[in-house]
């Protein structure tokens, strides 16, 4: 498959990064921050590498550098949180369980959005994830939320991909790229191999060699949450109005990405 040679090349580029440690990435955290979102066609993907390689370290844990996130997002029946950023509310929470595999770590994840753009994550250490919340995981959403009623959630969407973490090696910066983005609940499944979703985070916003690439791309800022983005492409009866734009989107980057490859199978030959 032509995303396959895409994905060697990746793991190319990938391999020729200077590496840094889950311990030396402490000063790094950012688990409170400002972050912004860019949508890259997977053909693209190896070249940006290519380019960032002098302004950054990748983590690399046991040996990988393209790790992976298994993750279970919890909602209500009535998807009470999805809907939360469907109408646009400025004050917003996502909760999830994650299993970083490569590490053999589980948390139980709350992500706060407030009415200033930043992100705030707290977490707690879980043995493993499950469909429901555990007592420890349903003490701390109450301590840590308000009007979150721990016994109203339940597992309603798997999302798993494979992540980039690449550090800055002149400020407090981190930029997640995650690949082979995969939604899955029950018997339903949709994967977006040819399609990219990076994120720039920092205490504040700021110079980033990753955001100049990303403008000498000409790729525009602005994603969608993986959250908000596997519920309309599985609950296909969900209301999605806020996020029409961000599904235009999404079929640019993807048509950007077919056209890349049709090139690059007709010059290879």
């Amino acid at each position: 498959m032509v995303s396959d040679t895409f994905m060697q090349d990746v793991q190319i580029q990938a391999s020729l990064f200077e590496p840094i440690t889950l311990a030396q990435m402490d000063g790094v955290k950012l688990m409170d921050r400002m972050d912004v979102k860019y949508l890259i066609p997977l053909a693209l993907l190896s070249d940006i590498l290519r380019e960032a390689q002098p302004y950054y370290k990748i983590l690399e844990i046991e040996n990988n550098r393209l790790c992976n996130y298994k993750t279970l997002y919890y909602d209500t029946d009535d998807l009470a949180l999805y809907k939360a950023h469907q109408n646009g509310l400025l004050n917003r929470y996502k909760v999830r369980a994650r299993n970083y595999v490569e590490s053999s770590l589980s948390f139980f994840e709350i992500k706060y959005k407030n009415n200033k753009g930043r992100t705030k994550k707290t977490r707690i250490r879980q043995p493993e994830i499950t469909d429901f919340l555990e007592e420890s995981s349903a003490d701390f959403l109450q301590k840590t939320t308000q009007n979150i009623i721990p016994e109203s959630l339940k597992g309603i969407l798997w999302v798993n991909y494979q992540r980039i973490t690449l550090v800055s090696k002149v400020g407090p910066e981190r930029l997640t790229i995650d690949l082979n983005l995969t939604f899955e609940f029950e018997e339903q499944q949709k994967v977006y191999a040819a399609m990219v979703i990076a994120e720039v985070k920092q205490e504040k916003l700021g110079q980033s060699p990753f955001i100049d690439l990303m403008r000498k791309y000409r790729l525009k800022q602005g994603g969608i949450s993986k959250y908000c983005f596997g519920i309309i492409s599985l609950y296909h009866q969900i209301k999605q109005n806020k996020f029409k734009k961000h599904l235009r989107r999404v079929s640019k980057i993807l048509a950007h990405h077919d056209h890349l490859a049709t090139t690059n199978l007709t010059t290879s030959y």
